[in-house]
């Protein structure tokens, strides 16, 4: 392969990611071209880069997936190579060839590789014939039901139902009995073929007590390919990962040589050219199983940024350029331990939100991979990350350690996030002991929630001060006012009834119930308070959101109130009485499960809802009877907006 230069990079994607891969292009000389979506006109990636053009449309059918469109503002900016980041058209032999078509350099394997590799059948044909470990399965043409059914048949239970294309856990089943086959077969192949233009399925066989475990590869078109250890992966939830950490809890020298050998020999096998990652089960006797090679650069790679001291991002750009790896194997050097958690817009039961960042500080001591700015809108069109929090530390307690405060010294404000839940899921005993395993969040979330729950009890009397108080204003420094301040606030089915008197110098007395508080609420600088509440002083921020609740942010703990000091305390319902069903978040329905005048029990699915890029199934939260449904499949909803209404 001939050596070329890189001068003006087009990057064909969005968010931190493109502001990751702009941040190191400019380092090495190389002037960068954003491109946008109607959605992404203010976002930081297009501020940030040298130059942008503009894609049209909102969704990413209209813009990030357009290869004509991507080729176009190429041209239109002069550019003379494409990086496609991750997701979107990352892992598309169609793109890498288009652009190569028109010549211009690719950043990222050829596309004969991607093509072999990218389709986890293929792929799957491959490992075996380079005797790289798989899991016992179906990758066949034949894609009907019955055929699929009887292949899973002969199979056996537990199984996998794997969409064949794309990641990111889309398309994916786990499936324990025959009874719910069909089902997972016609939902995977829904969300497969939203997620990446193809219904092709694959079954595996499952295994239910595994780590996830992948291993960094990197190749030069020279011939030569070396890994760069391992990553665990294994705290998920819908197949996607949360929390990624290398090295391995699991994996000590001689099994990383193994897997990295296994790793390597895969990539060499279809021509492999730039980054990858080679993504494995281990089971709990040390037996590793290949799950896929993703062709690209992995949202996970600053773990291996950390312990390497290497820039992926520049190797991905030295490759493409014709040049040989820096390093051999054995000069590849790990240094203590790193961990990082994805910051998403979510709530606690994972269902994705969007809405409008009201406020925003970055941690202090922590590398903050985002693309969040105060103002700044999340849309519902795309991923519900926001971003990444990554700690290297000399141990891996080390590096936990700071995690958990990186994570207590964030600020987002304005929409829901899983900050908190990430907290406690660093802070619970299975994953400090290192034992987490991909069924974690399976087997302890409802603990986790529940600690959050009483977290968020315990910070309610602090935070509906801060509701009071709101904007950094403080109780009044003066005279006192004899006059006590009635408040009712809600948070969830709770409500919580206090009485405020400003006693002068930023001081209050407050009566709830039968107590009495000694409590003080003073400025604390950028919209903060300090609220003392009989001796103990805590930070506080507070904004109020569009659908008029509160956000309030308590040291580490969020908290979600709603100020009810003007209703009649009697119109304060529980939901177990409502008799609407609301939507939870922006999205598109895809499926209508129920009809007007049919009995529902609580948990039935009534309706699934598109939302950044994953499909929500809407349950009944009570046993009812359907009255009437408002919407119908193909219809956009917004949070709040009434799906059905059930009978009295």
């Amino acid at each position: 392969m001939s050596t070329t230069t890189i001068r003006r990079l087009l990057i064909a994607n969005r968010g931190e990611i493109a502001r990751r891969i702009i941040r190191t292009a400019h380092r090495m000389g190389i002037a960068t071209v954003a491109v946008y979506s109607d959605a992404d006109a203010q976002a930081l990636h297009v501020q940030e880069a040298g130059s942008a053009v503009a894609l049209g449309g909102a969704l990413s059918a209209d813009s990030y997936l357009r290869i004509d469109k991507l080729l176009a503002a190429a041209k239109t900016a002069g550019a003379d190579a494409v990086h496609p980041g991750y997701g979107f058209l990352s892992e598309s032999p169609e793109f890498a060839q288009a652009v190569l078509d028109a010549g211009l350099t690719w950043v990222g394997p050829p596309p004969a590789a991607i093509r072999a590799l990218g389709n986890k059948a293929s792929a799957k044909n491959l490992a075996l014939q380079q005797n790289v470990p798989c899991l016992s399965g179906y990758q066949g043409p034949d894609q009907s039901d019955q055929r699929l059914m009887a292949e899973a048949d002969k199979l056996g239970y537990p199984l996998m139902v794997k969409a064949a294309a794309g990641g990111g856990g889309r398309g994916m089943r786990l499936v324990l009995e025959p009874s719910l086959l069909q089902a997972a077969l016609h939902s995977a192949r829904s969300e497969a073929l939203s997620s990446f233009g193809s219904d092709e399925l694959l079954l595996e066989r499952a295994l239910l007590q595994p780590r996830h475990v992948e291993v960094q590869v990197f190749a030069d078109a020279h011939g030569q390919c070396i890994h760069l250890g391992e990553r665990d992966c294994s705290v998920q939830r819908r197949h996607q990962k949360l929390i990624e950490e290398s090295p391995s809890p699991a994996v000590d020298p001689v099994l990383r040589e193994r897997m990295g050998a296994c790793a390597v020999a895969l990539a060499q096998a279809a021509g492999y050219v730039g980054a990858g990652t080679v993504e494995f089960l281990l089971d709990e006797n040390g037996d590793f199983f290949l799950m896929e090679m993703n062709t690209r650069l992995q949202v996970e790679h600053p773990v291996t940024e950390a312990v390497t001291g290497l820039d992926l991002v520049e190797w991905q750009l030295r490759m493409a350029q014709g040049e040989a790896l820096p390093l051999g194997q054995d000069d590849v050097v790990f240094r203590g331990h790193a961990i990082e958690v994805r910051l998403c817009a979510e709530d606690d039961d994972f269902s994705p939100h969007a809405g409008r960042v009201q406020h925003f500080v970055e941690p202090a001591h922590a590398r903050f991979d985002h693309a969040l700015q105060a103002g700044g809108e999340v849309t519902p069109f795309y991923d519900s990350m926001l971003g990444k929090l990554i700690v290297h530390g000399a141990s891996r307690a080390e590096a936990m350690d700071g995690l958990v405060a990186a994570l207590a010294g964030t600020q987002v404000l304005g929409l829901p996030t899983n900050r908190a839940f990430l907290a406690a899921c660093l802070a619970h005993p299975v994953f400090r002991a290192g034992q987490a395993l991909i069924p974690f969040l399976a087997e302890h979330g409802d603990d986790i929630r529940k600690t959050l729950r009483d977290q968020q009890t315990q910070v309610l009397l602090p935070a509906a001060l801060g509701l009071t108080f709101q904007g950094g204003a403080g109780a009044a420094q003066a005279l006192p006012c004899p006059f006590g301040k009635a408040l009712r606030v809600l948070h969830g089915e709770q409500v919580l009834a206090i009485t405020v008197t400003e006693t002068g110098a930023g001081g209050l007395d407050v009566s709830s119930g039968a107590h009495q508080h000694a409590a003080a609420c003073v400025p604390a600088g950028a919209g903060r308070m300090r609220v003392t509440l009989d001796g103990l002083s805590r930070t506080v921020l507070a904004c109020r959101v569009a659908d008029g609740r509160w956000h309030v942010q308590v040291g580490a703990t969020d908290v979600w109130l709603r100020d009810a000091s003007f209703e009649p305390a009697a119109g304060v319902a529980s939901s177990s009485q409502a008799m609407e069903l609301r939507a939870p978040f922006n999205g598109k329905v895809i499926a209508v499960k129920v009809s007007a005048g049919a009995s529902v029990k609580r948990g039935d699915t009534l309706l699934v809802i598109e939302s950044m890029k994953l499909e929500h199934a809407v349950c009944a939260t009570r046993d009812a009877v359907v009255a009437a449904i408002s919407v119908e499949p193909g219809q956009q909803t917004a949070p709040g907006q009434v799906l059905l209404r059930f009978e009295a």
